[in-house]
């Protein structure tokens, strides 16, 4: 039998934990948003009792539609660059690097905390031009280490809202002067939702705080020089709901209808520099 590896996660870090567990539970699904086989590996591979995060199969759409989403949006990209660089902050435990298997040209990078890049290493097997980067999304000299000659994606999954606003607006502008073109995928929590972010289980449970608030595009497009949005969709609108069962969309539905909460969270999609066109 593999021995188990232990978890010893505090703050923010254990929400990675929370989203993992609910992609391996949509993976069990008869009909998965995501069918991630590969946090289901991972999930057993942890010495962790996930009923202490206090989350039900239930609430996979949450995670699994906003996941499987940025899946479509990144292969778009790398159709289109074939020799690219992707930069996946805030990774987790998240597999998108073996989901997608980006070509022999692509060279990825998976950032997050130092403890949590401890545990990748232990969970997951390391492939060519897959690079692991230990640094806190403030601190910006790992974008140092990342050489500027290609096309960047900029993958930010779920890491958005724990930054104040002027730390992610200095992160995204960075990347932009640092890269000649690209683009960033990044979803947002609209006011309403970080004012009323102790309804939370997560953040209750993790002592975590949520900062960084975007209404709409227009924030990121008056503080960000040299953007342009391709597409920004709520969580509703998002064409991977779709694949929620019928139950969950229904009961979705009825407190969409509300604004605040309809636009509670974003999927957005930009693109800078020269413009390149899409593959038909």
């Amino acid at each position: 039998m593999t021995e188990k590896v232990p978890v010893d996660l505090s703050g923010a870090a254990q929400t990675m934990l929370a989203t993992l567990y609910l992609k391996a539970l949509d993976a069990d699904f008869a009909r998965p948003v995501l069918g991630d086989r590969y946090a289901r590996e991972a999930v057993s591979r942890l010495d962790y009792d996930f009923r202490e995060i206090g989350i039900t199969a239930r609430w996979a759409p949450l995670i699994t539609v906003r996941t499987a989403q940025y899946d479509i949006w990144a292969r778009q990209f790398l159709a289109v660059h074939h020799q690219c660089t992707v930069m996946h902050l805030g990774c987790g435990l998240d597999s998108r690097v073996f989901r997608l298997d980006p070509g022999p040209d692509v060279r990825w990078y998976d950032i997050d905390y130092p403890a949590v890049i401890a545990l990748r290493e232990k969970i997951y097997p390391a492939r060519p031009r897959y690079h692991l980067l230990a640094s806190s999304a403030t601190d910006q000299s790992w974008l140092d280490q990342i050489p500027a000659d290609r096309p960047v994606l900029l993958l930010a999954e779920g890491i958005s809202m724990y930054l104040a606003d002027h730390e992610g607006v200095a992160l995204l502008r960075r990347v932009v002067d640092r890269f000649r073109s690209g683009e960033l995928q990044i979803d947002f929590y609209n006011r309403w939702a970080i004012r009323s972010q102790k309804m939370h289980t997560l953040v209750r449970r993790t002592g975590s705080t949520l900062h960084w608030a975007v209404d709409s595009p227009q924030d990121i497009l008056s503080q960000v020089p040299g953007v342009r949005l391709l597409i920004a969709v709520t969580f509703f609108d998002a064409s991977t709901f779709r694949r929620a069962s019928g139950g969950f969309r229904l009961l979705s539905g009825l407190v969409g209808v509300v604004p605040p909460v309809r636009t509670a969270l974003q999927y957005h999609r930009y693109a800078f520099g020269p413009v390149t066109c899409s593959p038909s």
